[in-house]
């Protein structure tokens, strides 16, 4: 018997991803592309007759809004609504907010696509003096310097968001809670790195479409009982 669902969903289509940028924790809308994936996801979940205690998203309007869209179609405005740095995108350094194919022509295919997929290499670093530096942004003011990252790696990312599944996801499932979790696709990939016990290449293979619910159902030991894709095209598909 379902003890318990987690609800991972990577945002709808975004303005930066219709556009073909590093985004990170660039903070740019979704498209209109974007909204209606979200509103779709929403529709879908309450035709399977999902209810949430909480939902979670990170400090960027992309997943904010998606989260918005999600409830709204959800009749479920109401759901007390976390948000957290820890799961912002992973920071993307000087790269954010630069176009993917310009970034090729400059370093190579082979280079970005380590920066993209390497578990571990971290691409250029952002100055303190530029406008992607977090430390400029009030909605991490009260965080340690220390914490504010210039550039990270999936390894670094990971890091990040392991704090916020073992202090505040885990611990509400495991007291038989159902939550929506609004985030990005290297957070997804840190999220079910953890709950599905990957490997680092097995984690940095991960394909994540955007607007998608992936659903995990839990038994009340805590043990995954089934993850599985909930869409139209991809109904039922195991993760």
């Amino acid at each position: 018997m379902t003890h318990a669902r987690l609800v991972l969903m990577r945002h709808g289509q975004s303005l930066g991803n219709h556009a073909n940028l590093f985004t990170g924790w660039y903070d740019l809308d979704l498209s209109p592309a974007g909204h209606e994936e979200a509103r779709r996801a929403g529709r879908l979940m309450r035709a399977h007759g999902f209810q949430f205690h909480a939902a979670h998203c990170s400090m960027l309007k992309r997943t904010i809004h998606t989260l918005w869209h999600c409830l709204d179609e959800l009749n479920q405005t109401w759901l007390p609504e976390h948000k957290s740095w820890r799961l912002n995108e992973r920071h993307y350094g000087a790269l954010q907010g630069l176009e993917k194919n310009d970034i090729i022509a400059r370093y190579g295919a082979e280079q970005v696509q380590q920066w993209r997929r390497g578990f571990a290499i971290t691409p250029p670093e952002v100055g303190e003096n530029s406008p992607h530096y977090p430390g400029h942004d009030p909605r991490y003011g009260s965080l340690p310097r220390a914490d504010l990252p210039k550039g990270e790696s999936l390894a670094t990312t990971i890091k990040r968001v392991l704090p916020y599944w073992q202090n505040t996801l885990r611990p509400s499932l495991q007291a038989g809670q159902s939550l929506l979790v609004i985030t990005h696709g290297t957070v997804m990939r840190a999220l079910i790195s953890q709950l599905n016990s990957l490997s680092p290449a097995e984690t940095c293979t991960l394909e994540l479409p955007t607007g998608t619910p992936l659903v995990y159902e839990f038994k009340a030991d805590g043990q995954t009982e089934r993850a599985y894709y909930l869409s139209a095209a991809r109904s039922g598909e195991q993760i």
